[in-house]
């Protein structure tokens, strides 16, 4: 922060004729406060980049825009801040303000958030637009509350498979590779299917695929483009029209740093937070696109997914993946039950 959120209040509370209705006016009280935003993704700029680079940086124009300066954000791409798997505790403790977070990564944290990539439970944007509204996405928002944290844009990703040799199509086709799942309940499909499953976070895919540690990687078509994975893979399989993976990114903030806020910059954290989602879901589904003329172009083959491959991952992660879930505990069983509502 720049100044302390408490000498941030003590000093509007010392001069009540500034901190009044009107945000900008409340700038000239006091230095303004910035608020620091991390990713583990490539850095860009507003207009060229990762879309998810870019969304937070243009949620921090709008932030700046609309509080006349008084409320700043400050983005930190490529794990530059933190390493990646420290966010989502640094956020709950408030040692971290903001982040862009694959939420299945804080599964061994928080089990229940390990829905955010649980393979064949949503299959199109429009099933994982609805979450936000729904039960399955109240229920999520109310338990990462308890637990710190607040989701102020509801970001999906579908994803697909970049493979060294032949591609992943059918679960058959996984079998006897290497492949990264991006989750704990992916890993456990690839494992039914035949596949030896390897953890990592996305940003080091690309040097495992080289060193041949890694046959296959699963992640967003978005993280396909950014890391490059076209110089090393022969196929790809995408993720557009319908998928068995698609990942819940959302931009979070720490609880307390947003309950330090003044009231009238909470909403306008949150009323900038939804105005991206649409951002989010439109350069999702173009990265979707372009991942595909991305790796044609530098040669690999390149495979769509029909509805019936999908429910061939969908009938393997109920078997498996589903039962362990909801089996974890009751909260981790009604929020399956939830989500299978949107199906």
């Amino acid at each position: 922060m720049t100044v302390s959120r408490r000498d941030f209040m003590t000093g509007a509370l010392a001069a009540p004729c500034l901190a009044a209705p009107f945000i900008g006016r409340r700038a000239l009280a006091a230095a303004p406060t910035e608020l620091k935003i991390s990713h583990q993704f490539p850095g860009g700029t507003l207009t060229e980049g990762d879309f998810r680079d870019r969304l937070c940086r243009r949620f921090a124009a709008e932030l700046e825009k609309r509080t006349g300066g008084a409320l700043k954000g400050v983005v930190y791409p490529g794990s530059s801040l933190m390493k990646t798997n420290a966010q989502f505790s640094a956020l709950r403790k408030g040692a971290l303000d903001m982040s862009l977070y694959p939420l299945s990564y804080a599964g061994g944290e928080m089990p229940e958030v390990n829905i955010g990539l649980m393979p064949g439970v949503v299959t199109t944007y429009q099933q994982g637009a609805a979450w936000k509204t729904a039960p399955v996405g109240k229920l999520l928002s109310d338990l990462l509350a308890d637990k710190g944290i607040k989701i102020v844009s509801w970001i999906w990703q579908a994803g697909g498979v970049a493979s060294r040799a032949k591609p992943i199509i059918d679960p058959d086709d996984a079998k006897g590779l290497k492949v990264r799942g991006g989750s704990r309940e992916m890993d456990m499909v690839l494992k039914a299917a035949g596949a030896a499953v390897i953890s990592l976070p996305s940003n080091e895919i690309y040097a495992a695929m080289q060193t041949g540690a890694l046959d296959a990687a699963m992640t967003s078509s978005t993280s396909l483009i950014s890391f490059r994975l076209e110089e090393i893979a022969k196929s790809l399989t995408t993720g557009r029209g319908t998928a068995y993976w698609f990942m819940l990114e959302p931009l979070l903030v720490s609880r307390s740093v947003f309950e330090g806020l003044p009231k009238d910059m909470q909403d306008v954290v949150m009323a900038v937070g939804a105005e991206m989602e649409g951002f989010g879901t439109e350069n999702a589904k173009v990265d979707d696109q372009d991942v595909a003329k991305i790796y044609a172009k530098a040669g690999a083959q390149v495979h769509d997914l029909s509805v019936e491959s999908v429910r061939k991952w969908q009938a393997i992660a109920r078997e498996t993946a589903w039962k362990d879930y909801a089996a974890r505990n009751d909260t981790c069983a009604t929020i399956l039950r939830l989500a299978e509502q949107l199906l």
